[in-house]
């Protein structure tokens, strides 16, 4: 494993590879992991592949001064060191993304889907717009209330308990929640987090052109029993691309990102 630090403007991007194969990946982890989550990878799969992850802003070791503000541009930037190693290996490499890291390479596919091997999105978030987080990033006032609750959160507290009561939201949902929310540490980090990171909105429609136009291979890879992101947002979304999207569930919640899944990860990067 190959650690690095990448300098753009006054912030510093944690970078890693792992593995020395001729198949190159660039990889994007899920909400309030880092990089390191990947690192499973390079045992079974490092002499076919190497594999590039950076820290996202507010995550691991990245240290992140450019404000509350990460476009596409800022990640073809960051990214802009690896890239050269990238060309030099001459091949398209696959993006690979878990949860909130499938947007970041849904988002990333968009801006120059030409230059892509491969999708490989495991339970991506980027499908299907949560409309709270529409609500908390994508308007002004409900980011100001976004803010106001990450300090003051009691009465969140109180209106989620009434609806999970109703059966308007589930219990492994409202888990998930209080498990962000109900650490005053985590919920600067959640607000941070969801706000920085808010002006990554794939089209869907224009990449389902894409991936048509490159004829670009896309494989989603979701758990049977994730109540966080729903296998049915992958079918949903491979209609009119079904030749070139494949979809794989295993017997799992939204954590597809493990060891023990290594044979369908396998799969889906060929």
């Amino acid at each position: 494993m190959q650690q690095q630090l990448l300098t753009y403007r006054d912030s510093t991007v944690n970078y890693y590879r792992f593995g020395h194969g001729p198949k190159q990946v660039l990889c994007f982890h899920g909400y309030g992991e880092d990089a390191q989550s990947f690192a499973f990878l390079e045992g079974p799969m490092g002499n076919e592949y190497s594999f590039h992850a950076i820290d996202l802003p507010f995550h691991g070791q990245t240290i992140w001064k450019q404000g509350l503000d990460f476009t596409v541009n800022d990640l073809q930037q960051v990214l802009s060191p690896v890239s050269g190693q990238l060309k030099a290996a001459n091949s398209k490499p696959v993006l690979l993304g878990f949860s909130l890291g499938g947007r970041v390479a849904l988002s990333l596919y968009q801006s120059e889907p030409e230059s892509a091997g491969k999708l490989v999105l495991l339970a991506p978030d980027g499908l299907l717009m949560n409309p709270w987080y529409w609500l908390s990033t994508q308007t002004m006032m409900g980011n100001r209330l976004f803010s106001f609750t990450m300090k003051h959160p009691g009465w969140f507290f109180g209106t989620l308990r009434g609806l999970n009561k109703m059966g308007q939201v589930n219990a492994s949902v409202s888990r998930f929640v209080n498990s962000y929310i109900g650490n005053p540490e985590l919920r600067t980090l959640l607000y941070q987090r969801w706000t920085v990171l808010r002006k990554l909105r794939p089209d869907l429609s224009l990449i389902r052109s894409f991936i048509r136009k490159y004829e670009t291979p896309v494989h989603l890879l979701y758990g049977k029993h994730d109540r966080i992101i729903l296998p049915e947002r992958g079918e949903k979304f491979r209609k009119g691309i079904e030749e070139y999207c494949t979809i794989d569930i295993v017997p799992a919640g939204h954590q597809v990102l493990q060891e023990k899944y290594i044979r369908q990860i396998k799969e889906a990067l060929k």
